[in-house]
């Protein structure tokens, strides 16, 4: 499959399916639906309007892939893709979810900018979020919520949540989990007809280690609670990414597909790579592949070989260039 929509959800790895889109693209020579004027989103945190697409006046409905950020809004971003679009996106687990978006956010975000780190900010939300911020506290709650394009902050009741998640279902192919990134790449694979090496990857946009707070005990059921309509969406389309491995590989396939990723993964870090890992913002040698710098975190980044050959050289590049560097090299050789 080549017409495919992704919806990239925030702090959920997205950024390394980003790249995997984007590498997919160039392969395919595929249309990627840029966003208007250079900008990096797609109109994030409005909500999309079909004009937010970089010459959707002139390209119309012949974009092969979208998946830069933006707050889906199904009937526009169908005046954009075709009509045989696969459409999937990505979930986290909310409890790591939130902590990363604290620590990420926290110079951006009100609520987490008061409060001294996210423990504290959990103790007592309301104190911190108040409703006349929210247009820039959408990540300080339900952001997942929020990028399908619904209410943050709207009450939870069963109905509702019913409704929304049945929506979902039908504006959705298929929705991923992080938690599960591996397994995620073995079933996108087969439910697009891609080979192994369209969905390998190098993680990017992760941070150090040291930046990540540690959730007491507490914190975490106050993050189910807080963020309870990531919580249920969360664990309904987790159950449903289960079931539907079940019904098309199987366990015992996947794990041996796994396995297969990882070792080709590993194989293509002893060739790409310098220092065989990720390493911190200070430790980059080639500037032009620093991944953008946010918050309290230090985002890791690689370092290449040297003596690459051509076309080695250009396929690590590829694995390796940070979602802004990407999208503007991309954004050039579409729109001269």
């Amino acid at each position: 499959k080549t017409n495919v929509m992704f919806l990239k959800t925030h702090k959920t790895a997205s950024s390394t399916i980003l790249n995997i889109m984007f590498r997919f693209v160039e392969k395919y020579n595929l249309t990627v639906a840029l966003p208007a004027g250079q900008l990096v989103h797609l109109g994030y945190p409005k909500t999309f309007l079909a004009h937010f697409v970089e010459e959707f006046q002139t390209i119309g409905q012949n974009y092969n892939i979208m998946c830069n950020h933006l707050r889906f809004n199904a009937s526009e971003v169908h005046k954009v893709m075709a009509a045989n679009t696969f459409y999937f996106s990505i979930l986290r687990n909310p409890i790591p979810l939130l902590e990363s978006s604290y620590v990420y956010y926290k110079d951006n975000v009100p609520a987490f900018r008061t409060s001294k780190d996210v423990n504290e900010y959990l103790a007592s939300p309301m104190k911190y979020y108040h409703p006349a911020d929210h247009k820039k506290n959408i990540y300080a709650r339900n952001i997942m919520w929020f990028d399908f394009g619904y209410d943050n902050n709207a009450e939870d009741n069963k109905k509702y949540i019913q409704a929304i998640l049945k929506e979902i279902e039908q504006n959705f192919h298929l929705i991923l989990i992080a938690d599960y990134f591996d397994e995620s790449m073995i079933l996108l694979k087969h439910t697009l007809c891609w080979d192994l090496d369209d969905v390998i990857y190098f993680k990017l946009n992760s941070r150090s280690r040291d930046t990540v707070q540690t959730l007491t005990p507490e914190s975490k059921e106050r993050i189910k609670a807080w963020c309870s309509l990531d919580w249920k969406l969360y664990l309904h389309f987790n159950q449903s990414f289960w079931r539907r491995i079940e019904e098309t590989i199987g366990l015992k396939e996947l794990e041996k597909e796994v396995n297969h990723l990882q070792k080709r993964q590993k194989e293509l870090m002893e060739t790409c790579l310098l220092d065989q890992e990720a390493v911190g913002k200070d430790h980059i040698k080639n500037k032009a592949l620093l991944p953008f710098q946010s918050g309290a975190t230090n985002i890791l980044g690689y370092n290449l070989k040297q003596d690459l050959d051509n076309r080695t050289l250009r396929t690590c590049q590829k694995m390796v260039m940070p979602e802004l560097q990407y999208t503007s090299y991309l954004y050039a050789v579409q729109h001269p």
